[in-house]
């Protein structure tokens, strides 16, 4: 049989199946991005856009760099690809390694996978599976929180809190409960962490009354919500969802694949709380994404907890087929030294307080109802028009036609810069989402 003629037809947008996308939508109108470089994106037709959204939160140490490049291109020469499955590659054990130096507390072991949503299924599995090496079989019970958002497989969206994202999709996991999200009214327009909401975290206590502890396996929180408009944690809140996972045996994940690697101006959000969680789940900053990468970082005493079977027995029925992809290894080694050679990390933290400044300095523009920011990200809402969305979407479109590209939940639009970014383009984001707020008024 004579292979289909598969030469792509001129301006032929039908066969892509766009994820999270209006496609028909767009399709009529579309945004198109040809090529970057540091903060900014240019369209085919040569239209400068700046990265308001380090890609989508991931691009933190800015776009086109050099030493990554040379990194991918050093190791394709050296080797394409290699299994992790009973064997190994030296870049992994590095890597690791690099990581565990870099992580608080005792997060010293990494598993590695290929996205976000990996990520969370593994941490989720990894936390069913050390209670039963432990003797608690019982332990298979998940609370997420309303508003999360925990990637996109049947483990991510069963514990995750955004409805769009399950309501599609039938009944998900079974056993799953959710804390309350923590956007409160009387917090509007915080800088920083909320002073008030510590004490929805106790709701978790109100799960264990029902359900018993020994039912529970763990608990999912984002320290700081992201995909759903960027929601700081209140203060004192994560140190007492810790504290009551302790009291009862329950493991506590934080999902990182936003905060981490310098979003907050420290390595990850759990060194900025002072909260060490038992797993934690990163992937976009982990390789300025360059290469497809997650990972689920492990703590010393729910690793040696999957150790105790006999020695030549699999530790953990699962893992991917590229699981520390060489190539991906290579990036996020790239990455690493990027961010220690230039300081990123401190460097955001030096600049948050320049952003927050500018972010708040919209309060007051027609429509907007909150403001809310934390290191290098903010969430800010507008009211309403219409169904949910309308407005928000206009602001999104909005924006990229005045040379902004923003993130847009509902009626919310978040931004999170790369690191790099300098404060004159701080004033440039500033300046063009005030445009846009007022021309979507």
């Amino acid at each position: 049989m004579t292979p289909p003629n598969t030469a792509p037809a001129a301006n032929n947008l039908e066969a892509f199946f766009m994820p999270f996308t209006a496609n028909r939508q767009f399709k009529k109108n579309p945004r198109m991005l040809a090529r970057a470089k540091g903060v900014h994106y240019w369209t085919p037709e040569g239209r400068k856009i700046i990265d308001g959204t380090a890609g989508l939160w991931c691009v933190n140490a800015g776009h086109g760099r050099e030493e990554i490049k040379a990194a991918i291109a050093k190791q394709l020469d050296e080797m394409d690809y290699a299994p992790s499955f009973q064997m190994g590659h030296p870049k992994a054990f590095e890597l690791a390694a690099r990581h565990a130096a870099l992580l608080p507390g005792d997060l010293n072991h990494a598993f590695y996978c290929n996205s976000g949503s990996e990520a969370v299924d593994s941490a989720l599995k990894i936390a069913l599976a050390y209670h039963r090496a432990n003797g608690q079989g019982t332990r298979t019970r998940f609370v997420g929180r309303e508003r999360g958002y925990h990637g996109v497989g049947f483990g991510g969206i069963s514990v995750g809190g955004m409805v769009n994202n399950r309501k599609w999709f039938g009944a998900m996991l079974p056993g799953v409960d959710h804390l309350p999200h923590t956007h409160l009214p009387e917090n509007a327009f915080s800088k920083g962490e909320p002073e008030k909401g510590a004490h929805l975290a106790d709701a978790l206590e109100g799960i264990v009354g029902l359900h018993d502890a020994s039912n529970i396996a763990a608990v999912i929180v984002e320290p700081c919500a992201g995909s759903t408009g960027f929601l700081p944690p209140p203060k004192g809140y994560l140190k007492r969802l810790r504290e009551i996972c302790d009291k009862h045996g329950i493991l506590l994940i934080f999902d990182e694949v936003i905060t981490g690697f310098g979003r907050l101006g420290t390595s990850f959000a759990a060194e900025k709380f002072g909260v060490i969680p038992d797993l934690m789940t990163v992937a976009k900053g982990i390789s300025n994404a360059t290469v497809p990468m997650g990972g689920v970082f492990v703590r010393k005493n729910v690793f040696d907890g999957l150790m105790n079977g006999p020695e030549n027995a699999i530790d953990l029925f699962h893992g991917y087929t590229y699981s520390a992809h060489p190539l991906a290894c290579a990036a996020a080694s790239a990455v690493l030294d990027i961010y220690r050679d230039e300081e990123l990390f401190a460097r955001a933290a030096e600049l948050s307080p320049y952003w927050e400044e500018g972010i708040h300095s919209l309060k007051g523009l027609p429509n907007v109802t909150d403001i809310r920011n934390l290191g290098m990200a903010c969430g800010i809402d507008l009211a309403p028009e219409g169904p949910v969305g309308t407005r928000g979407y206009k602001a999104f479109a909005k924006a990229f036609e005045l040379g902004l590209m923003v993130r847009q939940s509902g009626d919310a639009i978040a931004m999170s810069p790369p690191l790099v970014i300098e404060k004159a383009q701080i004033d440039e984001i500033v300046d063009i989402t005030a445009k846009t707020i007022k021309e979507v008024a």
